[in-house]
């Protein structure tokens, strides 16, 4: 399975969905999208994974190395 990663570039609390969790310009693991939803679960700063809004992320694409290196760094993998 290959690795999809985003960037946070907001985090505004909305409803009952908290940033707290996120940090600004930071990668995230992208575990799901519901693009019907508009929503994307990913491993937020707490180690577990939640739902955001996608709207708050952008899609970082990495090099076949730099995917491969953290496919065997990260830990749950």
């Amino acid at each position: 399975m290959a690795l999809e990663f985003v960037v946070c570039l907001q985090k505004e609390n909305t409803g009952d969905i908290s940033g707290d969790d996120l940090q600004l310009g930071r990668l995230y693991e992208v575990v799901e999208k519901d693009a019907s939803h508009g929503m994307i679960r990913l491993i937020d700063e707490s180690g577990e994974d939640y739902l955001y809004p996608q709207a708050w992320f952008d899609s970082v694409t990495l090099s076949s190395a730099a995917a491969e290196q953290l496919a065997q760094a990260l830990p749950h993998r």
